[in-house]
């Protein structure tokens, strides 16, 4: 390894050390709020027990979705394990509060890009997508400077007239900046004024406990994500919560299991002890993450390169985009990621295709969990601007590692100069 290049992350730290002076008091705050939310419900060693068959009664399966809903500040939640990704929990959510006639308003263009299946985005509309079932859609487009248009929602609330608003809370593979949770505060007020009937519902994934506040302490009425993003913590090995309004949160739960059992039945298949360590953890957890985030986005902005956010900027999620100009830097940088990596890290990434991409993908992630992006990872469409999207890190130590490793494998290519 070129001996300048530990250094390179070493020289960061004083010039990072203001964002992470503020990720350090928001582990802080969330974590007194996990445990006091965990007090509350009184979470004990028997909610670990689990039931069998049809799961009537499973208390711990009760517990967790109290204590997600407390610290998402809504009224109710759904967490389990049967979720298979943030995309079909997301998807569960817009089919609850959407019925055949509405229309669905995406509020920072266009949705991320497994989405746009379900939306029914891009030709013939698949078989049971929003658009089969006769849900219009129409998006508006972020701003200039990558935030809301607040002209262009009003002018679409009035005539559009949505029964659902959707926010996605990170970037996606777009270019724009993550919205913060005064970003969807000032939304949702939007939205109440000129379309009261719309419920908000709110893309959270990799924005949870990176601030002290979560979008429905905004007035979301829904929020989504996935448990092997932050919530989980690490240790969760699946699963996606839905935490929102009480109405809601019923009819959604129609659409996860059938209309009349909802969520009554459903087996939590042993996972209920994981997920609420994961929960207890994540607060830490996503600490180190986001410190990692800062540490990435600060050396390769040092080395002239485009990222966002950049140096001082708000930090509302995990995620460090950083432009990298070609894809054989895009490529070159993941495979540093995965030579980090404690599972695989002797396996090379290539870019491929992938269900409910347009592009071919790129994804670095040697974890313990599957597909886990709290855990150390890099991934990125091979597309112009050829943006690499960096990622987790269950320490900080870790991230650090990585984005040297990143930076060896760059440099090893003639990429970048040192």
């Amino acid at each position: 390894m070129n001996d300048t290049l530990p250094a390179l992350a070493d020289q960061v730290r004083a010039q990072i050390a203001p964002m992470t002076g503020q990720f350090a008091q928001a582990a802080r705050h969330n974590t007194q709020r996990v445990l006091d939310a965990f007090a509350r419900r009184r979470v004990s060693e028997s909610h670990f027990a689990g039931t069998t068959g049809y799961g009537y009664d499973d208390a711990g399966r009760d517990a967790l979705d109290a204590v997600y809903a407390e610290l998402m500040g809504t009224e109710d939640a759904l967490v389990r394990i049967q979720f298979v990704n943030g995309t079909h929990a997301i998807a569960c959510a817009l089919f609850g509060a959407l019925s055949p006639g509405d229309v669905l308003l995406s509020a920072m263009g266009a949705p991320y890009d497994t989405l746009g299946g379900v939306i029914g985005l891009g030709g013939e509309p698949a078989f049971g997508s929003l658009a089969h079932y006769g849900v219009g859609f129409h998006q508006v487009e972020p701003s200039p400077d990558g935030g809301p248009d607040w002209d262009g929602l009003t002018a679409a609330l009035r005539t559009c007239q949505p029964a659902a608003v959707f926010v996605q809370r990170s970037r996606g593979y777009s270019t724009r900046r993550p919205l913060s949770v005064s970003d969807i505060g000032q939304l949702t007020a939007l939205v109440r004024r000129d379309c009261p009937r719309a419920a908000v519902v709110v893309d959270n994934c990799y924005g949870e406990f990176v601030a002290e506040r979560e979008p429905g302490h905004a007035g979301a009425d829904l929020i989504a994500g996935s448990l092997i993003k932050n919530p989980g913590g690490g240790i969760a090995v699946g699963g996606g919560y839905i935490a929102g309004r009480e109405d809601l949160i019923e009819k959604i739960s129609y659409r996860m299991t059938s209309p009349g059992i909802g969520g009554e039945c459903g087996l939590m298949f042993g996972q209920t002890r994981s997920m609420l360590q994961g929960l207890f953890m994540a607060p830490k957890v996503v600490n180190g993450a986001a410190k990692g985030a800062a540490l990435c986005g600060r050396v390769f902005e040092n080395l002239g390169f485009e990222v966002c956010p950049g140096a001082g900027e708000t930090r509302s999620d995990i995620i460090e985009a950083v432009k990298l100009n070609s894809p054989e830097a895009v490529i070159a940088f993941c495979e540093g990621i995965q030579a980090a990596a404690p599972i695989d890290s002797h396996v090379r990434p290539t870019p491929c295709e992938m269900p409910g991409y347009d592009d071919p993908v790129i994804m670095a992630a040697g974890a313990f969990i599957q597909g886990s992006s709290i855990e150390l990872s890099a991934d990125a469409p091979i597309r112009e601007p050829y943006i690499v999207y960096f990622q987790g890190g269950l320490t900080y130590e870790h991230s650090k590692f990585g984005v040297i490793k990143a930076l060896q494998a760059l440099y090893d290519k003639n990429l970048i100069s040192i």
